[in-house]
């Protein structure tokens, strides 16, 4: 993070590092001697989920005063993020200057492995409690109509919004904290965000880090399961 070239992924007015695959991970997920393995492994090789190979992992820094506002930020982006908690499901793409919504990427899961010791108040990972079950029912009826290889090409935004909004209704908002050599593991179609640090929070001193790995599948895949 320190490399000049790393300052492209500051966000929010330098209180979040997004890091998208800078982790020097092996294609095993493991760093030098040390393999990635434990439970969640275990878990994802059981299911039949376990990747051949893996993904540069994500390293998500978040930082004392999350989220500021960038210049030029719309007040209703500043908004959500304030008081939704930036929430979204990922891989599903914003296009163009209206960001219409396309399946950009089909992430199998989600895998945050804790890199520092942080506060559970110090702007933690949240879910939405069933989630996944109301996302995946909507974009199934926008997505199942077309063929899997046209997929990427269909504009799920209003599908998307409003499976969103049926989930902050319906669903339990739910902070997750968790420590070094700890794992969190979410189902690709869950609605989670950031929430914002606490008054009085603290972390170690590089932050709240977390390594995530989002190892793409086939994409006619995605929507069961």
């Amino acid at each position: 993070m320190a490399d000049p070239a790393n300052a492209k992924w500051l966000r929010h007015g330098g209180t979040w590092f997004a890091g998208v695959n800078i982790l020097p991970n092996d294609p095993g997920g493991g760093i030098g001697d040390t393999p990635l393995a434990g439970p969640a492994i275990d878990a994802l090789a059981a299911s039949g989920d376990l990747p051949a190979t893996w993904d540069a992992a994500q390293v998500s820094v978040v930082y004392p005063g999350y989220p500021r506002r960038d210049p030029g930020e719309t007040d209703a982006a500043a908004r959500y993020r304030a008081t939704r908690d930036a929430a979204h499901v990922d891989g599903l793409l914003p296009n163009g200057p209206d960001r219409r919504r396309t399946l950009g990427e089909a992430h199998g899961f989600i895998l945050g492995l804790p890199l520092t010791q942080a506060a559970p108040e110090a702007s933690p990972l949240v879910v939405w409690e069933g989630s996944h079950r109301v996302i995946g029912a909507e974009l199934a009826g926008a997505l199942s109509p077309h063929p899997p290889d046209l997929w990427p090409q269909i504009d799920i935004t209003d599908a998307y919004h409003a499976a969103r909004r049926a989930c902050f209704e319906t669903c339990r908002r739910v902070p997750l904290h968790a420590r070094p050599g700890e794992a969190l593991l979410l189902h690709r179609h869950i609605l989670h965000g950031i929430a914002p640090w606490a008054p009085g929070a603290t972390a170690d001193p590089v932050g709240r880090m977390v390594a995530y790995f989002r190892p793409e599948m086939a994409v006619e895949r995605w929507v069961g399961g």
